[in-house]
């Protein structure tokens, strides 16, 4: 996946190139989002390799003094800036330069006025050139009033904040390549349509209701209250849409009415671990398809709901980080109110298809099996969930744990449930990635790769082209 590429040196000619450490010299940042996995890569990439100014950091907590704790717990000891640490040599002058960097602010997105107080707010309006919004609750089967309060209303109250600002320059909001539903084929980048359902052919089912007829009404500044009540009436029993996430997303960016505020969109498919930057193979939790990748490795998970010869998109964090970042540095010098959208994605010049994949990871687990698993079977692709249960079921009974004959009628039944729960998991899983396993579009990248730096040495870049 190319990616925009600058010197990490800042004695080299920025000049060349898009002008990177120039732009975020003694710029100040106003982050949401910070103590996830993409805000916390991208405070540390801007810490280690540019001379960024003040970075406010919008922290749920109960007051200043959680909010700093919560601070240093989440971000600065994270092993994620060991990196940022040895470059000040020890630990007081590293504690010290992100006192100075790093300004913890108490709010919440969900709050009005982003919960923050007075003085908290006048300093951000007064100090702040980019705004980069990246909070949103990523639980893909979350309840819909969660979806919409934290990916629909947030974002437009941040967007009234940043209308208020006197010196922002760029507003960043940070979304999701799946937007664009289960269109086919090449999709661009571009703002999407209001109303748009981003098929080739109309569908008269649930999904396409939610985000073409209902997303039309979110032209104003506020969510309707009914629309709020009734997504609320749905969310007694969870959302059960496998698209509910990247919906509200949708909404989230049809919601926004910026006026003249320069909006910059990136739009990366599923983010997994550090290719490279600070260091490889960093990740924080257990996340997007790392539960997939366990659970067959543990033989949890036998078969998987979707098209093997559909091609998956995974990009590292890293790289979403130094597109991003290369992005906001491309439009902030240009001071126009205009909108700009980037993909950040793998699937067209590094393509790799559901098949390929689950059997690297076959290979990969029988070679270094996990814990004491042996034999890891290939892994079955189904098309329906009707067919995966049955075949799920049929191989956790016949497992090792299950194969032998079991006198013992109490510890059959201990048994039987046990797999019952593992099959019931198993569904559970299969259906929260369902909407991955079958889109047959594949996200352009077309503006990153034109943003390709051409050093040859990628360790000595800013941004890395593997």
């Amino acid at each position: 996946m190319p990616a925009a590429a600058a010197s990490n040196d800042d004695d080299d000619d920025d000049d060349h190139g898009l002008g990177i450490l120039e732009f975020f010299h003694g710029k100040n940042i106003f982050i949401t989002g910070a103590t996830g996995l993409l805000g916390k890569a991208l405070i540390e990439k801007l810490l280690r390799s540019t001379s960024v100014g003040k970075i406010y950091v919008l922290i749920k907590a109960e007051d200043k003094d959680a909010a700093v704790d919560r601070l240093r717990k989440e971000i600065v000891d994270s092993e994620l800036f060991e990196c940022v640490r040895e470059k000040h040599g020890n630990d007081y002058n590293y504690q010290e330069f992100v006192k100075e960097k790093l300004i913890p602010v108490v709010g919440n997105v969900c709050d009005p006025n982003l919960g923050m107080d007075l003085n908290s707010s006048r300093a951000i309006m007064k100090d702040v050139d980019v705004i980069i919004e990246s909070a949103a609750s990523t639980t893909l089967n979350d309840r819909y009033d969660f979806l919409l309060d934290i990916n629909v209303n947030a974002p437009q109250r941040l967007m009234r904040f940043a209308k208020t600002c006197k010196n922002l320059k760029l507003f960043v909001h940070m979304s999701t390549a799946y937007v664009n539903g289960r269109k086919e084929g090449l999709i661009l980048e571009k703002p999407l349509i209001m109303g748009e359902n981003g098929r080739k052919v109309e569908i008269d089912d649930d999904d396409d209701e939610m985000s073409s007829s209902s997303c039309c009404s979110f032209s104003r500044v506020d969510l309707a209250d009914e629309i709020s009540l009734a997504m609320k009436s749905l969310s007694c029993h969870g959302a059960s849409h496998h698209q509910d996430y990247h919906v509200t997303k949708n909404l989230k960016r049809l919601g926004l009415e910026r006026e003249d505020i320069p909006l910059l969109i990136i739009r990366p498919t599923v983010i997994e671990s550090s290719y490279k930057q600070p260091f490889p193979g960093w990740i924080q939790g257990n996340r997007m398809f790392d539960p997939v990748i366990i659970s067959y490795g543990k033989g949890q998970l036998p078969a998987y709901l979707a098209d093997p010869q559909v091609h998956m998109d995974i990009i590292p964090v890293d790289m979403v980080v130094n597109s991003t970042i290369a992005a906001i540095a491309k439009h902030g010098t240009s001071y126009k109110p205009e909108l700009n959208v980037y993909h950040v994605a793998s699937g067209v010049v590094n393509p790799l298809r559901f098949c390929d994949f689950f059997e690297i990871l076959h290979d990969y687990f029988n070679s270094t099996p996990l814990l004491n698993v042996k034999n890891i079977g290939k892994m079955k692709c189904f098309s329906n969930i009707n067919d995966l249960s049955k075949y799920t079921r049929d191989a956790i009974l016949l497992s090792n744990e299950m194969g032998d004959a079991i006198d013992d009628e109490k510890m059959l039944r201990k048994l039987q449930s046990k797999a019952k729960a593992k099959v019931a998991y198993a569904q559970q899983l299969c259906k929260m990635y369902e909407f991955i396993g079958f889109i047959k579009g594949r996200p352009n990248d077309e503006e990153v790769n034109k943003n390709k730096g051409e050093d040859s040495d990628p360790t000595n870049r800013l941004f890395i082209d593997p």
